[in-house]
């Protein structure tokens, strides 16, 4: 642990998986002809579909930070491949909602299903009270990480 103590060893652990997974997403995009913009795409709409939420262009581009422009080439793109499906909402006919394709969450399982298993076995060992802990620090951490701050400075930075 050194001089820097248990909570920045964790830190620095959670950035190591952060990284390997995004590698592992940049690695199935490229093997799926897609760019790593378009698997955190389809994770969003995977999201908000899981959170009973509606996916339209507008909340896409904005979670991904993408102008109109980037965030209709990438739809039309994920659409061409076959990944994503635009439909008028049936409330409210001027809006389309995105929806990701079966043929893609199968792709995504087929290539993440192992690691998700893993992780989720690696959880059933855990009790109640330590998996209460790991939710509030991913939780507590994301508000963080999600938080947009000002300018940074300082020496000690990681």
């Amino acid at each position: 642990m050194g001089e820097q103590g248990a909570e920045r060893e964790i830190v620095h652990l959670l950035r190591r998986v952060t990284v390997e997974f995004g590698l592992r997403q940049a690695e199935f995009a490229a093997r799926n002809g897609m760019h790593p913009t378009d698997v955190r795409a389809l994770v969003c709409l995977l999201d908000a579909e899981r959170n009973g939420t509606d996916a339209t262009a507008g909340r896409l581009g904005a979670e991904l930070g993408l102008n109109s422009a980037g965030t209709t080439s990438l739809i039309d793109r994920l659409e061409r491949l076959g990944h994503l499906t635009r439909t008028r909402d049936a409330r409210d006919r001027r809006r389309v909602l995105l929806s990701v394709t079966p043929q893609a969450v199968e792709l995504g399982w087929a290539a993440f299903g192992p690691v998700i298993g893993s992780a989720e076995a690696l959880l059933r060992e855990f009790d109640e009270a330590e998996v209460a802990a790991v939710r509030r620090f991913l939780l507590g951490f994301h508000a963080a990480v999600s938080a947009r701050p000002g300018p940074r400075g300082g020496a000690d930075r990681p």
